[in-house]
């Protein structure tokens, strides 16, 4: 319903026997979304119809992943508190998964660390296997909201050789991560919020790409 029209192709090779030719995407669309529409030429980023200054101005990170995941804002604070909740508990990173980090180099590249990482998440969690589940499906997208910040982190603390900070339940998503980069285990991390909100902003806008 939004954007310019589209002519559907899918029949052609069955029809005319040809093939179409994009292969930078630049003018095919290879799903359709209800959930963000970005046209770059004219600054325009919607999530589930919402304008990104908006969210921006009056969200939060996580307030704004409820929103690309339920489909609307949250109605209450409950709801709201029980989302944080869910990802907050699943912060953790199931134990035997740090030894993942000893298998790389530490000046290997942190998306490849995060590839390897990510794809490895399915073996610690066997159930997530079950596709068609959608309790499976939902307990999945948490764990990966949840556990991202934490993986970034330990990667790039791996990298460095310094020891790894885990996340407190007193934090906001975007303070944990920060803490989780930045703190060290002798002091407490000091909380800067004109950093944090920045930062939060950063993830707002950066939270879904289209498809």
């Amino acid at each position: 319903t939004v954007g310019p029209n589209v002519i559907d192709l899918k029949n052609l090779y069955h029809d005319s026997g040809y093939f179409t030719f994009d292969p930078s995407y630049s003018t095919t669309a290879s799903c359709e979304s209800t959930i963000t529409y970005i046209d770059g030429t004219n600054g325009i980023l919607e999530y589930r119809g919402y304008p990104i200054e908006q969210l921006a101005e009056q969200s939060t990170y996580l307030e704004v992943a409820y929103l690309l995941f339920n489909g609307e804002l949250p109605t209450s604070n409950i709801s709201l508190d029980e989302f944080r909740s869910d990802v907050k508990q699943n912060m953790m990173l199931p134990e035997n998964m740090e030894l993942i980090f000893s298998g790389f180099g530490r000046n290997a590249h942190p998306m490849a660390v995060l590839t390897g990482l990510i794809g490895g998440m399915a073996a610690f969690y066997p159930d997530s296997l079950k596709i068609n589940s959608v309790e499976q499906q939902d307990l999945c997208l948490i764990r990966l909201i949840a556990q991202m910040p934490t993986l970034v982190a330990m990667s790039h603390r791996y990298s460095l050789g310094q020891p790894y900070q885990y996340p407190k339940n007193d934090l906001s998503y975007t303070a944990n991560f920060m803490k989780m980069m930045f703190g060290s285990p002798t002091e407490d991390y000091r909380i800067r919020n004109i950093l944090v909100r920045a930062l939060d902003r950063i993830f707002i806008l950066h939270a879904d790409h289209e498809q």
